[in-house]
């Protein structure tokens, strides 16, 4: 492909991208020319543009989140119906310390090094944890695709507004209950423990729980797999607790779910 060709799609995406969100500030002090720089270099904008072609998402409207690892994009398929695109960041230095998540899983023998590896395996290793838990049954954004460093899944919210996250939430003891279950089915039904279950990564919907950010969650013959249990149930029922709901004590979850 010609630089003059790949500068006009670069361009192109660049408009479609950034059109609709001009009124919008990223969060955690993401620019729009830090995100071209950091997130949409040139391999993912071509990505992005292949994800068009094959017809896996139409356009995208503008980012939603982002974090020190990744950016989150609203986009929409041909049937207009919404699409979450997550982009990770290729040049991020933060994924060396994901790698106590990759080796020990069985899934993933072979970690190729290099952080652009490491990202590409993220990417995929987060996809398969979608897919095992939405196969089983459990509350998380339906994967749609996966290539290279961007993930496409099924957007919760509406109107490209996310749904509020626990953190930013009433709750109550229902939440609780449910957050506590969704552990435990996490490891009974989808044989995973999420490794970064808080309230930052659960949505609260109309319709319950959803829970989402799996690219930590390990099979359960990783070696850390209680460690990990633990400090799930750990962080959540201190969440609860000091939101003032009445919680059990961490270390009887922890053995009505792994007895």
């Amino acid at each position: 492909m010609s630089d003059d060709i790949s500068r006009k799609l670069e361009s192109k995406l660049d408009e479609k991208l950034f059109s609709n969100n001009r009124k919008k500030q990223l969060k955690n002090g993401f620019k729009k020319g830090k995100v071209v720089n950091e997130v949409l270099d040139k391999p993912t904008v071509m990505a992005l543009y292949k994800l068009i072609t094959d017809h896996i998402i139409a356009y995208v409207n503008g980012s939603v989140s982002a974090g020190k690892e990744s950016v989150v994009f609203w986009a929409v398929d041909d049937n207009n119906v919404n699409v979450a695109l997550k982009i990770y960041l290729v040049s991020t230095s933060n994924f060396k310390k994901r790698e106590a998540y990759i080796l020990g899983d069985p899934r993933f023998l072979k970690l190729k090094k290099g952080t652009q590896n490491l990202v590409f395996l993220w990417a995929k290793k987060e996809f398969k944890n979608l897919l095992r838990c939405f196969d089983s049954g459990i509350p998380v954004p339906k994967p749609i695709h996966v290539s290279r460093n961007i993930l496409a899944m099924e957007f919760v919210g509406k109107n490209g507004s996310p749904c509020k996250i626990l953190l930013e939430s009433e709750v109550d003891e229902n939440d609780y209950l449910e957050s506590i279950s969704l552990i435990k089915n996490l490891y009974s039904k989808a044989k995973l423990v999420h490794g970064d279950f808080s309230e930052y990564n659960i949505f609260k919907t109309e319709k319950g729980l959803v829970l989402f950010d799996l690219g930590s969650a390990v099979d359960l013959k990783h070696p850390n797999t209680v460690e990990f249990l633990k400090r799930d149930i750990n962080n959540i029922t201190k969440f609860f607790s000091k939101r003032g709901i009445t919680v059990k004590d961490p270390e009887q979850i922890l053995r009505e779910i792994i007895s």
